[in-house]
């Protein structure tokens, strides 16, 4: 039990800092890197705010994971992680996934329609898997998780 709760809130400081590096990423870095982009390159000009937009929504997709963890481990630690409250947020990491791998295959789509080089439409082909093995296997751990809040629910009421 004492290792659970230094994971967990060592989980937490490590939440934090990457939310927090995720906030100067999409209010500074992004749109900054896209902005000089457009500069150095005019032809592709047309793609900063696009390019912007879609790198933010993924950053802000990652951000409500951040979250929807912080609220399970909040769970895990009053000892209630087996209870329908965890599904409500297990579903958002799902949904989060599925938003962005959503995107991704639009821009995977996109890329690789008008790309002259494969280098790209590879890394978007590697992410693109990545994300669907993530997706799928927050399903099953959903699914698992579901089983688990059932016999523990079965359990209680035969104590």
């Amino acid at each position: 039990m004492v290792t659970e709760r230094w994971a967990v809130a060592l989980l937490r400081v490590f939440l934090v800092v990457l939310f927090g590096v995720l906030v100067v990423f999409e209010t500074m870095s992004l749109p900054g890197q896209f902005a000089h982009m457009a500069k150095e390159n005019p032809h592709d000009a047309y793609l900063r705010w696009p390019a912007t937009a879609v790198t933010v929504f993924w950053v802000v997709c990652v951000q409500v994971v951040i979250v929807a963890t912080w609220r399970l481990l909040t769970l895990v630690r009053d000892d209630r992680i087996f209870t329908e409250a965890s599904l409500v947020w297990v579903d958002v990491i799902v949904w989060a996934f599925a938003a962005g791998w959503s995107v991704l295959v639009a821009v995977f789509v996109y890329v690789g329609v008008n790309a002259d080089d494969p280098g790209l439409p590879m890394v978007l082909f590697l992410l693109t898997t990545g994300v669907t093995v993530g997706g799928l296997l927050m399903i099953v751990m959903r699914a698992l998780l579901r089983r688990a809040t059932t016999l523990r629910t079965d359990m209680e009421a035969v104590i």
